[in-house]
């Protein structure tokens, strides 16, 4: 069966198959036993890397901004240069969608042709991190963009065309489950965000039937981004754990001392019970599987 034809089977209403998330062999996570939610005080120094842990070690940052989002700081090389000294093997660049203020152009993204596939002994992965404009899960790049990029990420931000919700729990929920339905994307990004509550469960059940993972943001936990997700975060983390929804732990690099930096989504995935394999960047040939791209 060919790539697009899978991805059309995943999205099948009447008798949908199981996950190509499990049919590839990632195994559903037992239970979590931890009750308790992580202590956002105690914190570690958000500029030392622990991608290697002693349950599992990360081998792609997903979610990482370049200059051109408009409010980062690091160039692809520096990204790119960051990811080879924290040992990764690849890095995904996903700039926000053009609908962020200040963020680039859509062609920027037709243009990431010119970006070379490794950098630094580093596999690129060009992306996006695109916005959720309304409830029936349309993004701010077209479908045709989407095609010719690696890896496409998708979120609901501020001041991006959906921001008048009102934290509509059933809008914002409509939304995302909505988007997941879209082939192209393949992550959803950092759902655990305060200022659009969700369904949590509907979400991750919504992940495991079409192969969408669920971000476990870093910096969502570390206090730098979308302070008050901690709580949310540990909630998505439990129901991926007992559910078998796929994860994607990502440190939202808005500079390159950041790539890389995973401390406190590898603590909650930890204390959570997910699986090694549930989690798409914690192998390579998981990863590209996931992806549909080749070695």
């Amino acid at each position: 069966m060919t790539q697009a034809a899978t991805a059309r089977s995943w999205r099948q209403k009447a008798n949908p198959p199981k996950s190509p998330f499990v049919k590839g062999g990632l195994l559903k996570a037992t239970p979590s036993t931890a009750s308790d939610s992580p202590n956002c005080s105690q914190r570690l120094d958000i500029f030392r890397p622990l991608w290697n842990s002693p349950t599992m070690k990360i081998i792609a940052d997903l979610h990482t901004h370049t200059l051109a989002s408009g409010h980062a700081y690091s160039t692809v090389n520096e990204l790119a240069s960051a990811a080879a000294q924290a040992g990764l093997q690849a890095l995904a660049l996903t700039d926000h969608g053009p609908a962020l203020p200040g963020g680039p152009h859509r062609y920027h993204f037709c243009a990431m042709r010119f970006i070379p596939g490794t950098i630094a002994g580093v596999r690129i992965f060009r992306g996006v991190e695109a916005n959720i404009l309304d409830e029936n899960g349309t993004l701010d790049l077209d479908q045709p963009v989407l095609e010719e990029l690696d890896f496409v990420m998708a979120g609901l931000h501020e001041n991006c065309g959906f921001c008048d919700s009102d934290n509509d729990i059933d809008l914002n929920t409509r939304a995302l489950l909505a988007v997941m339905e879209n082939p192209r994307v393949k992550c959803i990004s950092h759902p655990g965000n305060p200022l659009f509550p969700l369904h949590y469960e509907e979400v991750a059940k919504r992940g495991l039937a079409t192969g969408t993972a669920l971000e476990i943001n870093n910096s969502s936990l570390s206090s730098l981004s979308r302070k008050g997700s901690c709580d949310n975060c540990a909630e998505i983390a439990r129901l991926c754990a007992r559910i078998g929804t796929p994860i994607m732990i990502g440190s939202d690099a808005h500079i390159s001392q950041g790539v890389g930096v995973f401390d406190d989504a590898l603590k909650l995935v930890a204390e959570a019970g997910i699986a090694e394999k549930q989690v798409i960047n914690a192998s390579m040939e998981r990863l590209l599987s996931f992806l549909g791209l080749a070695e």
